[in-house]
């Protein structure tokens, strides 16, 4: 099939020529995993927007993906921040809704001063995690509000952002506890295990420190209690065993890369990964600011993520303000759309293993390589078509006359590699690049091409309306796949 030829096809296709994969493979994919009782900051970010976008694309190319959201809601933080509850004459009676995750947030601070400095109440505390443990009462009774409350704040930024989470993909610490102690017996009866200062350790082979000594992961501590690295391996053994996945994928970032390394090593041995299984650790780097440090607030706290994409849509709406043919609810819905999408755009438009500067005034730019400028690219093709009038269909002979138009062609053809090159690394950045060069191409056909000008022939005009048409399909299918929406209008 010619250039030309497949341009016209594309117009009929919604998946523009990307194939189907013939053996469908099923995902566990963990991301975001906030903590409960604090408040998202804006170190959830990166997990839950690439996150997200990965599972989007792993759908799309036809796998299942079972995203599971690992938060941290278990163990000796619990303990401390109930006991000080306790202490605050705080025991369940009122409305758990009238302590915001705000007020959690500074219970836990207080409980962690309070943990640090007083030894009597660090000894309460762990004794409050046995009783935690035990399934007693009370204990479980302020627990279960901790976590009714961080979930109704957890799923308020979901929504927030576009990300797709429910309450129905958490799949906390304390969900795995109950396979702990299996998971151990069974490491243990492989002759998996020894016994290392009184704890009981697996030691991957091939992992040592710089003195050249085994590295281990503490699967029991020396006073019974479980160490961190079981949850994570009975982890590995709930979703390929219990839950038939093939793959697993951990939205991670990067600093954890050694310990997801001796995770899955210690799960193959086990025989939890078999031969076909695949275990991959996406990681990434760090959002920074203009010195290249993690970016803070200036009182020097960790930046709320509320507040980050609550000015993301603010500094939008300050944009979209100009836009008068807009009334105001619609105003309203393309500032989050730009606001939201410049957030997520300069995120995944970065190799997510490298750091990158957080920088408002460039993510939200009109022009260069921003969530914006695709938007607008976009918008102003569905201009150009609602001027058009009828869209010519699949049929239209398209004819290539200039370089421009033979040079957008090869882009959009491109679609099919990019998705491809895009799920083989995990690498959301190259469909931003994707995108990037699509609207670039555009921009450059539309200059030397004319459309609707009197002068362009009849049949050069339906040839171009249906280049017009197929360029805002891979513009706003590729944004979607990345979590990004496309106003009609901006």
């Amino acid at each position: 099939m010619s250039g030309w030829q497949a341009a016209a096809a594309l117009l009929g296709d919604t998946r523009l020529g990307a194939p189907v994969a013939e053996r469908p493979r099923r995902f566990a994919l963990d991301y975001s995993s906030p903590n409960v009782a604090k408040e998202m900051h804006v170190g959830h970010l990166r997990s839950s927007i690439i996150g997200d976008a990965i599972g989007g694309l792993l759908r799309f190319a036809g796998h299942e993906v079972v995203p599971h959201n690992h938060l941290g809601d278990w163990g000796t933080p619990f303990g401390m921040l109930i006991e000080h509850l306790i202490d605050e004459g705080w025991a369940g009676a009122r409305d758990p809704a009238r302590h915001t995750i705000t007020d959690l947030n500074n219970f836990y601070q207080a409980a962690r001063q309070k943990f640090d400095a007083d030894e009597a109440f660090a000894g309460r505390a762990r004794r409050r995690v046995v009783l935690l443990q035990g399934a007693d009462e009370r204990a479980l009774g302020l627990w279960h509000e901790l976590v009714a409350e961080s979930t109704r704040h957890f799923e308020a930024v979901y929504d927030l952002l576009g990300i797709e989470l429910t309450g129905e993909d958490i799949y906390g610490e304390s969900f795995y506890n109950p396979f702990l102690g299996d998971a151990v017996d069974e490491l243990e009866a492989k002759g998996l295990t020894e016994v290392s200062d009184g704890a009981v350790c697996v030691f991957p082979p091939g992992f040592t420190n710089r003195e050249g000594d085994r590295l281990p992961l503490i699967v029991r501590k020396r006073d019974g209690g479980y160490g961190y690295a079981v949850t994570d391996l009975a982890t590995v053994r709930y979703w390929t065993r219990e839950r038939g996945c093939t793959d697993l994928l951990y939205a991670v970032g990067a600093p954890q890369a050694q310990h997801f390394a001796m995770i899955f090593e210690a799960s193959r041995h086990a025989g939890w990964l078999g031969e076909d299984d695949s275990a991959v650790h996406i990681g990434f780097g760090s959002i920074v600011g203009a010195d290249g440090k993690t970016i803070r607030t200036r009182a020097g706290g960790s930046v709320k993520l509320a507040e980050l994409l609550t000015e993301a849509i603010d500094r939008a709406a300050a944009i979209v303000a100009e836009r008068t043919e807009l009334d105001a609810a619609e105003r309203a819905e393309v500032a989050r759309a730009v606001g939201i999408g410049a957030v997520k755009y300069a995120d995944l438009r970065n190799d997510r293993e490298k750091d990158y500067v957080f920088d408002w005034d460039r993510m939200l730019a009109m022009d260069g390589n921003t969530a914006v400028y695709l938007q607008y690219a976009n918008a102003r093709i569905l201009s150009i078509l609602r001027k058009a009038g009828e869209v010519p269909g699949e049929g239209t002979h398209v004819v290539l006359r200039e370089p421009t138009e033979r040079a957008l062609v090869l882009q959009l053809l491109r679609w099919p590699a990019a998705v491809r090159a895009v799920i083989e690394g995990y690498a959301p950045h190259k469909l931003c690049t994707y995108l990037y060069d699509t609207a670039t191409a555009f921009s450059a056909f539309y200059e030397n091409c004319p459309i609707l000008a009197a002068s362009t022939p009849a049949e050069i005009r339906s040839s171009r309306l249906v280049l017009a048409q197929v360029t805002s399909n891979s513009l706003t299918l590729g944004m979607s796949l990345l979590g990004i929406r496309a106003p009609q209008r901006l």
